[in-house]
């Protein structure tokens, strides 16, 4: 097992990465003082349930703890107002109070939902982090929770940092490929923001990660959450540098809006969104294009679109940046590419540029707004 620690201005909190962690829950529970007569509550997805949900009950049954099971529908429909009042009732009914503990047992979507819930029940009550997919190494790690509004994603949320996050990889395992690959997106960008060397490391192990080798993941999700957590450590609320963290995600949140969260998975549109990042780079930093080549490269050797496959209004994917929580007095925010590895947060990006850059990113070319 390998240990993370990130370092926040009340409190700091540990990420355990390692095999066969599910099991050894129950014991880090009680080593952060969580006694068994708090009562938990697992939040899951209808993906992980059958899989994780019933072992990971055994093991805090077996340790002496009470613990329920609420099942979301998988996907990201279920991070919504609506979804966030039914697991408040199921936690009422099962009887948690101030003292109780919500587990989040999934991907993102699981965590962010469950993260929020926690947030808001009774005005805040501590949570667990743990991650089932490749993809929430990332937003397991950092506090930032929510549910989405039907105008864009996450715009309902707080910042409530875990009482820890426990990977299990042993759960990558089970992964789908298309997920397995969506979540290798946001491992590569923790690269390509803070860590060349990590880049070219993955690059040096793709097969054995796409074989899910036991090392190269546990080596991949730890340089990852490292990245991660030193950031998250040095801007826990993002006010600075941690907004270098969405890299891509400007035109991949929009990628994910505009099509109803049905055509890509976050990791897929994020992909397409850093290399429109890194196209825009060289418009307005003057970025050598080898970085463009090298990012578009090691997107797609790891079986990530670049592109987009499906047409999407250049004025409907503009509209939804105009709300993005990074915009700043309607004025466009992106964190662009100086190399690989050093990005930096650009403001008051030109409208002309982005929509050139959109059009790029489009099948077809000569699509008017």
């Amino acid at each position: 097992m390998k240990t993370l620690t990130v370092q926040g201005k009340e409190r700091s909190y540990p990420i355990y990465i390692g095999n066969g962690l599910l099991e050894k829950v129950p014991s880090f529970l009680k080593q952060h003082h969580i006694e068994t007569d708090c009562k938990l509550m697992i939040v899951t997805d209808t993906h992980v349930a059958p899989l994780y949900a019933g072992k990971l009950r055994d093991a805090l049954e077996q340790a002496g703890f009470q613990a329920g099971i609420s099942v979301v529908e998988a996907g990201e429909k279920s991070k919504s107002l609506q979804m966030l009042e039914h697991l408040t009732g199921e936690c009422l009914k099962f009887g948690l109070d101030r003292r109780s503990v919500i587990l989040a047992l999934g991907g993102g979507v699981v965590g962010d939902l469950a993260g929020f819930l926690a947030a808001s029940y009774m005005r805040g009550i501590p949570f667990v982090q743990i991650p089932t997919t490749l993809l929430a190494h990332d937003s397991s790690v950092g506090g930032k929770v929510a549910v989405n509004h039907p105008m864009g994603k996450n715009y309902i949320g707080a910042f409530h940092q875990p009482l820890m996050v426990v990977f299990d990889v042993a759960c990558l395992k089970t992964l789908p490929a298309r997920e397995w690959r969506s979540g290798m997106a946001e491992v590569i960008k923790h690269g390509l923001i803070r860590d060349a060397s990590f880049v070219e490391w993955l690059d040096e192990h793709r097969e054995s990660l796409d074989a899910r080798d036991h090392d190269a993941m546990m080596e991949s999700v730890y340089r990852g959450c490292q990245i991660k957590a030193d950031v998250v450590s040095q801007d826990e609320r993002e006010t600075g540098l941690r907004a270098i963290l969405n890299y891509g995600h400007t035109i991949g949140h929009a990628l994910e809006a505009v099509s109803g969260y049905q055509v890509y998975t976050h990791g897929e549109a994020i992909s397409i969104g850093m290399n429109g990042a890194a196209q825009l780079s060289e418009r307005l930093l003057g970025t050598n294009r080898e970085v463009i080549r090298e990012t578009g490269r090691i997107l797609k050797s790891f079986g990530l679109p670049v592109v987009c496959t499906d047409s999407w209004p250049v004025a409907s994917l503009i509209g939804i940046m105009k709300r993005d929580k990074k915009a700043q007095q309607g004025k466009y925010v992106f964190v662009l590419a100086r190399d690989i590895g050093n990005v930096e947060i650009v403001r008051d990006v030109p409208e002309e540029e982005i929509k050139r850059v959109l059009q790029r990113l489009l099948p077809d070319r000569e699509m008017k707004p």
